[in-house]
């Protein structure tokens, strides 16, 4: 619990030193929307990395195979009972929105929850928004890595009243840029255009 905690901790100083240097750039809060623009993160702060999951048809994939493309990434876990669907279609719409720029996104969802999220299991929730986004979940090592990884926050939260139980996380949407690098981060807020229109953002300045 202590190691995820620090995990917590090391995302909100990531954002808020993010924030921060968008902030000063612009002179202050004038004109300032973290979500329409995304939040770029400053030199320096390392989120993302090497990843080895495996996705819905059982079948291990690591972030190499994403080299050459952007990944949209967002981490969650299928019985999630607002938060990730929201999410997830948030994410769905914007590719809609792209047009033929969404072929250079890959948009990616990992599993927080290992041990109901099986790769059947994620294989069909993802089909429920998109054939293009990528289910993957691993064992409880590989996701714990990849969460480190990408400065993840997640917990199980039991309820006494509950015989079953939901999964506390973070709520951040990645977008890697085809170095495998972080190129911005969107929070809760942004909608569908606002996401699209930083990704295109993005895409135009690698095109």
């Amino acid at each position: 619990m202590r190691t995820v905690r620090w995990i917590a901790y090391g995302l909100v100083v990531v954002v808020v030193a993010a924030v921060a240097l968008v902030w000063v750039q612009r002179g202050g809060l004038s004109g300032f929307n973290a979500a329409r623009i995304g939040v770029s993160v400053p030199g320096g702060v390392s989120v993302g990395g090497p990843f080895t999951l495996v996705n819905g048809q059982g079948k291990t994939v690591t972030d190499a195979d994403f080299r050459g493309r952007f990944m949209l990434v967002y981490f969650g876990y299928t019985f999630c009972p607002d938060v990730c669907p929201t999410d997830l279609q948030l994410m769905t719409n914007a590719m809609e929105l792209l047009g033929k720029d969404a072929a250079r996104v890959a948009p990616i969802f990992i599993t927080v929850d290992p041990a109901r999220d099986t790769p059947q299991v994620i294989g069909e929730y993802t089909k429920l928004f998109s054939d293009k986004l990528v289910g993957l979940t691993g064992t409880p090592e590989q996701i714990a890595a990849a969460a480190r990884a990408y400065r993840v926050y997640y917990a199980k939260a039991s309820s006494a009243q509950s015989t079953t139980y939901l999964m506390d996380h973070s709520s951040f949407i990645y977008l890697m840029g085809p170095d495998g690098k972080l190129s911005a981060l969107f929070s809760q807020g942004t909608t569908a255009k606002d996401l699209a229109d930083g990704i295109r953002a993005k895409l135009a300045g690698t095109s």
